[in-house]
C-alpha cells in the first residue's frame, strides 16, 4: 500500500504546475515531452483544424506573426489555422527560427470509431525546416491551396508570398585538422567543406590547405552564400572569427 501511494504521489509531482499549483492537462503533458527532444525548434502542434503553440514558442510566434497570444491554462498559447501553416512557417524560418510541425496521426472519424475514442489524440514531429530545409510536397501543395488530388489558388494566400523561383539555399558543413600538418606555419590548417543545396540534389566538396588567416575559406564561403553553416564542436580561433564575421554581415 506504502509503495503504490508512493508511485501516486510520484504521478502527481510529475503532472503537477511547481508554480501555479495546478495540474497539467493531457495534451500539455504531450506538449512538455516532445519539447523536450527538440528544444531548439518552435513547434507547431496540430490541433483539430489548427495548429497551436505553447509557453515561449507562443510568444515567439506572436511576436514575428503578429498574431494573439493568451493564457490558456498553464501555458501561454497562440494558434493560426490549418491551410495557413506553411504560410506562417516560411515567415518563422524567414527571420531564422527552426520550425517542428507535429501532425495528429489519427484522423477524428478513426478515432471516433476506435476503442481508444476518449483518450487523447496521438501525434508526432512529421518534419523540421529550416533556412537551407525549407523544401518539399507540402511546402508546395499548401502555397496553392492544393486538396484531393485538385488544383485551386486559395484566395486566403497572398500571390506575392507564392516564390517564383528557387534560391540556391546551400547548406554548408566544415571541419579542420591541425594536428601533424608537416611544413606548416603557425594556425596552418587542413579545412574540409561540403555544400548541399537540398532543392535540386547539388553537392559540392572539397578540401584544401589554408593559411592562419583562412583567405581560403573566406573566398569558398563567400562565393557559395550559404544560409546555414554546420560547424564541429571545436573549431580554432581563426576560423570561427573569420565566420562569425562573414555571418554577421
Amino acid at each position: 500500500s506504502l509503495k503504490s501511494y508512493e508511485n501516486t504521489q510520484n504521478a502527481l509531482d510529475t503532472n503537477l504546475n511547481k508554480r501555479t499549483k495546478s495540474i497539467y492537462t493531457p495534451l500539455e503533458l504531450q506538449f512538455i515531452e516532445m519539447k523536450k527532444q527538440y528544444k531548439d525548434a518552435v513547434l507547431c502542434v496540430e490541433c483539430g483544424y489548427k495548429y497551436r503553440f505553447f509557453g515561449e514558442d507562443a510568444e515567439i510566434a506572436a511576436r514575428e506573426l503578429n498574431i494573439y497570444c493568451h493564457l490558456d491554462h498553464n501555458f501561454m498559447t497562440a494558434s493560426i489555422p490549418s491551410h495557413r501553416l506553411f504560410v506562417h512557417v516560411r515567415r518563422l524560418v524567414a527571420k531564422g527560427h527552426k520550425v517542428g510541425v507535429i501532425k495528429q496521426m489519427e484522423t477524428a472519424a478513426l478515432k471516433a470509431a476506435g476503442e481508444n475514442k476518449s483518450s487523447l489524440f496521438s501525434r508526432k514531429l512529421t518534419a523540421l525546416y529550416t533556412k537551407s530545409t525549407l523544401i518539399g510536397e507540402d511546402i508546395l501543395s499548401n502555397k496553392f491551396g492544393f486538396r484531393s488530388n485538385l488544383w485551386c489558388l486559395d484566395d486566403s494566400v497572398d500571390v506575392e508570398e507564392v516564390p517564383t523561383d528557387v534560391p540556391d539555399n546551400y547548406l554548408l558543413c566544415c571541419c579542420e585538422n591541425g594536428e601533424n600538418l608537416r611544413g606548416g606555419k603557425k594556425g596552418d590548417i587542413v579545412i574540409g567543406i561540403m555544400a548541399i543545396q537540398p532543392t535540386t540534389g547539388e553537392v559540392i566538396f572539397d578540401c584544401f590547405h589554408d593559411s592562419a588567416c583562412r583567405s581560403e575559406l573566406e573566398s569558398r564561403v563567400l562565393r557559395l552564400q550559404p544560409v546555414e553553416i554546420i560547424l564541429p564542436s571545436r573549431l580554432s580561433d581563426q576560423s570561427e572569427k573569420l565566420i562569425s564575421s562573414i555571418t554577421s554581415m
